[in-house]
């Protein structure tokens, strides 16, 4: 039973003393979702690839919760700055109880005019470096295995796609076959490593009010056309992602495994069809 020492801010401590690493975690989703996961009781390691200010800033609100955090910077690409960053926090935090592959980016272009640059820069980060996370994040946890004071399960993978994991994109086709590919790889990885009591979910967002869609709704005309691809008719926050991210990874949801949660509102839901079809 949580007691009053268990709780802040009216929010049950879900995550007590389990350690989270969140890969971008300094902008856009990753800000919230590290101080959600560190609210929640967890330690946190703050990753970053620019902007070391920032990142330190996400740091002093996770340590206000009463729990330890710290940056690190590493490009999640990059296979030997991944295990370096996972070796390190294991070093000082003495494992991994979970981990968000949340760094991802867009380099938007028609196909026609997309360079191969462009097309390998967002593969590269945004479905390689979720799997170079998970893959290391898989060694500790098979490694250590369950600690059930800790919780039901060895690990928790949360891989952070996008509604564009099914929903086509003109004009962003390096953006969505990332997700795509994220999408069958975190299903591939839950049926690979469930038998080790490792738990690998998706989160896949919709529309939310981050720099990377900042054209989208920072004017009332740009908000009303969006507000047409979403039946609840809001946009959503940072903080309904990182709700998201600490509920999947909680033992609340200990038994959801291999699947994608979309927090978008209803985009799915296909809205063109809502009086027709």
């Amino acid at each position: 039973m949580a007691t009053a020492a268990d709780k802040d801010h009216g929010t049950v401590q879900l995550l007590k003393g389990q350690k989270a690493l969140v890969t971008g975690a300094n902008s856009g989703i990753g800000p919230a979702t590290a101080v959600a996961l560190g609210r929640a009781g967890a330690d946190v390691v703050v990753n970053y690839v620019v902007g070391a200010d920032e990142a330190e800033k996400v740091v002093a609100q996770i340590k206000d919760f009463g729990v330890r955090a710290y940056a690190h910077e590493a490009d999640v690409s990059d296979e030997d700055q991944v295990v370096a960053m996972v070796a390190r926090m294991v070093e000082e935090f003495g494992t991994i109880d979970i981990m968000v592959a949340n760094a991802g980016l867009q380099r938007d272009a028609n196909v026609t005019e997309m360079t191969l640059a462009q097309w390998q820069k967002v593969i590269d980060v945004n479905l390689t470096g979720q799997f170079l996370c998970a893959r290391e994040a898989a060694k500790e946890f098979i490694r250590r295995g369950v600690v059930e004071e800790v919780s039901r399960s060895a690990g928790k993978i949360v891989c952070m796609s996008s509604v564009h994991q099914i929903i086509p994109w003109s004009g962003h086709v390096n953006y969505a076959s990332s997700k795509g590919g994220v999408g069958m790889m975190m299903q591939t990885l839950a049926q690979e490593l469930a038998p080790h009591r490792i738990r690998v979910n998706a989160i896949a967002p919709g529309a939310i009010r981050t720099p990377i869609n900042r054209d989208a709704w920072s004017t009332p005309e740009a908000e009303a056309d969006l507000l047409r691809l979403i039946p609840y008719r809001r946009v959503g926050d940072p903080d309904d992602i990182a709700n998201a991210v600490v509920a999947v990874a909680s033992d609340l949801l200990d038994y959801v495994v291999g699947t994608t949660l979309y927090v978008d509102g209803g985009m799915t839901l296909f809205p063109g069809f809502a009086t027709g079809g």
